[in-house]
């Protein structure tokens, strides 16, 4: 299954989230008694029924916690990731939904605004062991513009449509004055086939037209803004 079969398999999901209980109960064969309307059921049969539904939920194969560096309570002398501060916990699509559908996207959240998912017990830092040797691959919008991406992003990191699924960590959307990043932190830096795999993926799945770049974080902590593309696409 392709990557657009499986995001259309995650929307209805959500669709199947937003209303869980749909009628369950089949029509029986036989002719209608005198005065019946046809599909009518009465309260008890209904009410039975409903009780008797147990929704499945549908585990993810990894947990994945969101996490939100508030711009309020940064400071220029503060150690940097400080203000992190992880929000939930998720396992399930519709855990997931949930979630999603009761926060700010990328264009509501203030300037400054830093927003994560990564995988469960990944911290979004260069200091996490998983991270240290890994990079990132970035996409700039412009202000506004980023919400569509954000989420494919999500369902394609949650729905595992990455051939190097095992190389993600996560991905973060950075808010700032005049656009908006979208960062994909993988974990080999120097795993060339993999990273290349990943940035043609990504790029195809949110149909980006610009060349984007992969950057060591290890290139970005010695020359900061000034790192260079290792790789690009």
């Amino acid at each position: 299954m392709g990557l657009e079969e499986n995001l259309k398999s995650m929307n209805i999901n959500e669709e199947e989230n937003k209303n869980p209980n749909p009628n369950t109960k089949d029509e029986e064969d036989g002719e209608l008694e005198e005065g019946e309307i046809a599909g009518e059921e009465d309260d008890t049969t209904s009410s039975s029924l409903k009780k008797g539904v147990v929704e499945q939920p549908h585990p993810l194969e990894h947990s994945w916690t969101f996490w939100f560096d508030n711009p309020s309570a940064k400071s220029k002398q503060a150690t940097w990731g400080s203000s992190m501060r992880s929000i939930y916990t998720f396992s399930t699509i519709e855990q997931f939904w949930s979630l999603y559908n009761n926060i700010h996207h990328p264009s509501k959240l203030a300037v400054g605004a830093d927003f994560h998912c990564f995988k469960d017990k990944i911290e979004p830092k260069w200091e996490d062991p998983v991270c240290a040797n890994g990079g990132k691959w970035t996409v700039v919008f412009q202000k506004g513009k980023s919400d569509t991406s954000w989420l494919y992003t999500l369902l394609a990191l949650i729905g595992e449509q990455f051939e190097y699924g095992d190389e993600i960590c996560g991905a973060v959307v950075s808010v700032r004055g005049k656009q908006e990043r979208i960062a994909l932190w993988t974990k080999n830096a120097a795993n060339e086939t993999a990273q290349m795999s990943i940035g043609k993926q990504w790029k195809e799945l949110l149909d980006y037209n610009d060349t984007i770049g992969f950057i060591f974080h290890d290139d970005a902590k010695k020359h900061d803004r000034s790192a260079k593309n290792r790789y690009t696409v």
